[in-house]
């Protein structure tokens, strides 16, 4: 992922045209980087390309690193956890699938750097400044913490127009996430763990079909605020709002007449890929809850190769 996000901001560097919106040159990785103020964009037109040069350099380079990372991992140390010696830190993070003290311990570390990476947005907009569309400049944001708008924004997340209350939630977030990550690194089970507290569910099939659940939400959810938000996507940078359209299936449409033959806007592919990744995600989640549940899905080859085989032996 890192190398694919350096090399292509690097591909639509070359091919970025200043006299076009940026919207309308199928572009992805630019329009983020220029959300986030990076390019020197003035009137949504990146002005100065250093700066996404040295981000699409800076992740080639930790590709690499990562890359050198995973071949010394699998050639050198353990492959398995558990053949650490007791005591060790790899140690601590070797599991079995139904061990929940041992999993909810490495939650706790997932939700810890997720709170982090709230935390490094919420300060790269207060320090440096993101693209502010309402006003057409980069600009420094402070966040709004106000818990009654961000539980009101909850339900109306499409409709959010001030980048105060963007931060404001994301700055919500980073403390909650980090609060359960030190929760769930310091707690384990009270009592005996037992099936009420959700033992025979903890299998990698059933922890498998809860990400794919929760991967799904979001991508219906970026799918949606992307086809219809223009203060975290910009117009100017992603082309203009979407129409919803149902055919054989639902889909988003530009709604921007300027556009010739099969073109589309950024927000157009971007809105349509997500939407769809989510509905495969979603399926996802069915099939493995339903494997973790017991369900064997050979089940129904060999039901239907049994009616043929009744057929054949019945003469019909």
């Amino acid at each position: 992922m890192m190398f694919w996000a350096g090399a292509f901001t690097l591909f639509e560097l070359a091919r970025y045209d200043p006299s076009l919106p940026m919207g309308n040159q199928s572009l992805i990785c630019l329009p983020h980087l220029a959300g986030l103020g990076i390019g020197g964009i003035e009137n949504g037109v990146i002005t100065e390309p250093y700066g996404c040069t040295v981000i699409a350099v800076l992740h080639l380079i930790f590709s690499g690193v990562l890359g050198a990372g995973g071949l010394l991992h699998s050639m050198k140390y353990e492959g398995d956890l558990g053949d650490y010696p007791e005591g060790s830190r790899p140690k601590k993070f070797d599991f079995e699938w139904d061990d929940p003290n041992r999993l909810t311990f490495i939650l706790g570390h997932h939700l810890i750097f997720l709170g982090l990476g709230n935390i490094q947005f919420v300060e790269w907009a207060r320090v440096h400044g993101i693209w502010d569309s309402a006003q057409g400049v980069t600009r420094t944001v402070q966040y709004n913490l106000d818990i009654g708008m961000i539980w009101n924004h909850q339900f109306d997340f499409l409709a959010i127009s001030s980048l105060e209350d963007v931060m404001g939630g994301h700055a919500f977030l980073a403390f909650f996430t980090i609060i359960g990550g030190a929760f769930h690194i310091a707690t384990k089970q009270f009592g005996e763990y037992t099936e009420f507290k959700g033992k025979g569910l903890l299998s990698a099939e059933a922890v498998l079909s809860y990400s794919l659940a929760g991967v799904g939400y979001m991508a219906f959810v970026a799918a949606f605020w992307c086809s219809s938000n223009t203060t975290i996507y910009p117009s100017e940078l992603y082309g203009d709002v979407l129409k919803l359209q149902l055919d054989l299936a639902p889909y988003f449409i530009d709604t921007d007449t300027s556009l010739v033959g099969d073109a589309h806007t950024a927000r157009a592919w971007l809105s349509n890929v997500h939407f769809y990744l989510g509905f495969f995600f979603l399926q996802g989640h069915l099939w493995h809850a339903l494997r973790a549940m017991g369900f064997d899905f050979r089940r129904v080859s060999q039901a239907f190769e049994n009616m043929e085989t009744v057929k054949i032996t019945s003469g019909k």
